[in-house]
């Protein structure tokens, strides 16, 4: 589950990483507001105004509605509700989003951490997720901080750093430290990056995030270590031990269809392609979305149903595919262990006839308990739905109503 910078920050500083300080608004009003209490309590003059989406490149991106960028300067209280109007309730475009953009609902009003001083700021990169292939955790970091991650990888490789943490045993104290040197810091500096990198990797372990992305991490021009950004992602399997974190979800910023398919119990992840697919179990349904591929079609979602597959489920998850114009045929691919095919079939019978607007053909291959029984409910129900046994079957099926 992804969640807003501002809430990122809440759950670091709530594990002893330093953050830049900031209030989120939701109107030019509220934001005007924000910024006088910050002033208040951190003494900035200055306040930098950030568009609140789930997406990257917001300093880059423009509101399409106003030109304004997604990161602006308000150099001043007065400024701050015009800036704040220019992002609030349009559509910030960026690298990472649609051609659309994403609507713009709150924007957070920071305190400015680029303050002059005896030194200059310095900006680094800081990342914590997990390392698949060895089963570790690592924290990838670079020097080049404010900076496309991928474009500092790209050009300059040998500036990305990786730190392999053990889970067993944590981060230890030579790895800070290493990490520190590596940023080519010294004296004060290296002490609280030390401290940081310490904070940072606690977060990552105690909320059971996926990954924690602080772009960048700021050297203060007196010597603080702060993180200026945070793009987290927290594992949605563990969120029913932090509902405080699950309550931090914002439905606004996911695909519509996905929440409404999440809703009703199904698991939906929208993709490309033309051919549909239902299917009970997530191995089963990698697999149909492989059959489809060399059958010549493109899956055009994942849907697992779940164990249970009655009528009113089915046509749930009918619904849910057909709300995709690009769809021009649906493959079911049901393996009936728990559940008997059978009843999966007269499920398919029952949701087909409430429905009438189904206008793409369907393949059923029910496999499993009582699966010719299947067979026989859905080539007698009078429905133009094609059954099958073998995979083989629906994927030839496939193919001729794709030709």
């Amino acid at each position: 589950m992804n969640i807003h910078e501002y809430q990122g920050k809440s759950i670091l500083e709530s594990f002893g990483v330093a953050i830049q300080r900031g209030k989120v608004a939701d109107t030019p009003e509220a934001a005007h507001e924000a910024a006088v209490a910050l002033a208040k309590e951190t003494g900035t003059e200055w306040f930098v105004v950030k568009a609140q989406i789930h997406a990257g490149g917001r300093g880059k991106g423009v509101v399409t509605e106003t030109g304004s960028h997604g990161v602006v300067l308000a150099k001043g209280l007065e400024h701050v509700k015009d800036k704040a109007a220019g992002i609030l309730g349009g559509h910030l475009v960026t690298a990472q989003t649609s051609q659309d953009g994403k609507q713009v609902n709150k924007i957070l009003i920071a305190e400015d951490v680029y303050y002059p001083g005896e030194n200059e700021p310095s900006e680094y990169y800081m990342s914590v997720l997990l390392d698949r292939a060895s089963g570790k955790n690592i924290i990838m970091y670079s020097p080049e901080g404010g900076m496309d991650i991928e474009a500092v990888a790209e050009k300059t490789p040998h500036l990305i750093f990786k730190e392999e943490v053990d889970p067993a045993v944590g981060l230890q104290g030579f790895q800070s430290r290493r990490i520190a040197f590596n940023l080519g810091l010294s004296g004060q500096g290296f002490k609280q990056m030390v401290k940081f990198t310490q904070a940072l990797y606690a977060a990552y372990v105690g909320c059971d995030a996926a990954m924690f992305e602080i772009n960048p991490v700021l050297k203060t021009s007196d010597d603080k270590i702060i993180a200026v950004d945070s793009k987290v992602s927290l594992d949605g399997n563990a969120l029913y031990r932090h509902p405080d974190y699950a309550a931090m979800r914002d439905t606004t910023e996911e695909d519509p269809t996905e929440v409404e398919a999440g809703e009703a119990g199904l698991n939906y992840v929208k993709l490309d392609g033309n051919v549909g697919c239902m299917v009970n179990g997530a191995g089963l349904a990698m697999a149909t979305m492989d059959i489809i591929k060399l059958s010549g079609g493109e899956p055009a979602n994942f849907l697992d149903v779940g164990g249970t597959a009655d009528a009113a489920r089915v046509e749930k998850a009918f619904r849910i595919i057909l709300k995709d114009p690009a769809v021009k045929a649906i493959l079911v691919n049901i393996f009936g262990g728990i559940v008997r095919c059978d009843r999966v079939a007269q499920g398919v019978v029952d949701a087909c006839k409430n429905m009438s607007d189904i206008n793409v053909p369907i393949i059923v291959r029910l496999q499993g308990t009582n699966a010719e029984e299947a067979k026989k409910i859905i080539d007698e129900s009078g429905l133009e739905v094609r059954s099958a046994i073998l995979l083989k079957e629906a994927a030839d099926a496939v193919a001729d109503v794709l030709a």
